[in-house]
C-alpha cells in the first residue's frame, strides 16, 4: 500500500504540470485567436478604405468624362491620386490577412497541443483513481493497470510537449 500511495502522490504531481501546460496552450490558442481577429479586422477597415478610394476614383473618372478643360484635369489628378492611394493601402490589406491567417494556424496548433495534454491530464487522473482503488482492494492487476494507464499518459504528455 505504500508503494502505491507514493506512486499516487507522483501521478498527482505529473497531473498538476499536465494541467497547468493545458492551460498554458489553451490560454496561447485564446491570444492567438483574438489576435487573428483583430489583424482581421484591421484588413477589413483597410479593404473598405480601399472601396471607398475606389467609388472616388470611379466619380472623378465620371466627372473626368463630363468635363473639359481645367476641371478635367482637376479631375485627372484627383484619379491618379486615388490610383496612388489604392497601391498604398492594398499590400497593407493584404499583409493583414496574412497575418491573420498565421495567427489563426497558430491558434489551431496551440488548440491541439492543448487537446493532447487534456488527454494526458485524463489519463493520469484516470491512473490516481486506479491508484486509490488498488490500495482499498489490494488487487495486484489494478495497480498494474494504473501503471499502464499512467505510462499513457506520461506517453501522451511527451507528444504533446513535442507538438505532435
Amino acid at each position: 500500500a505504500g508503494r502505491v500511495a507514493v506512486m499516487t502522490a507522483i501521478f498527482a504531481t505529473i497531473g498538476a504540470m499536465f494541467g497547468y501546460m493545458g492551460g498554458a496552450t489553451q490560454n496561447d490558442a485564446l491570444m492567438y485567436k483574438n489576435e487573428a481577429a483583430i489583424r482581421k479586422t484591421e484588413a477589413s477597415d483597410q479593404w473598405n478604405f480601399y472601396q471607398a478610394k475606389s467609388s472616388k476614383q470611379n466619380l472623378a473618372e465620371l466627372g473626368a468624362a463630363l468635363t473639359t478643360g481645367d476641371q478635367q484635369a482637376r479631375y485627372q489628378s484627383e484619379i491618379a491620386r486615388y490610383k496612388k492611394e489604392k497601391e498604398e493601402i492594398m499590400p497593407e490589406a493584404k499583409k493583414l490577412e496574412d497575418e491573420s491567417k498565421a495567427a489563426e494556424i497558430a491558434s489551431e496548433a496551440s488548440l491541439h497541443v492543448h487537446h493532447r495534454w487534456a488527454q494526458a491530464t485524463t489519463l493520469i487522473q484516470i491512473a490516481i483513481a486506479l491508484a486509490a482503488i488498488t490500495i482499498l482492494t489490494r488487487n495486484k492487476g489494478l495497480q498494474y493497470t494504473a501503471y499502464g494507464v499512467a505510462a499513457a499518459a506520461v506517453t501522451v504528455g511527451a507528444l504533446a510537449l513535442a507538438h505532435v
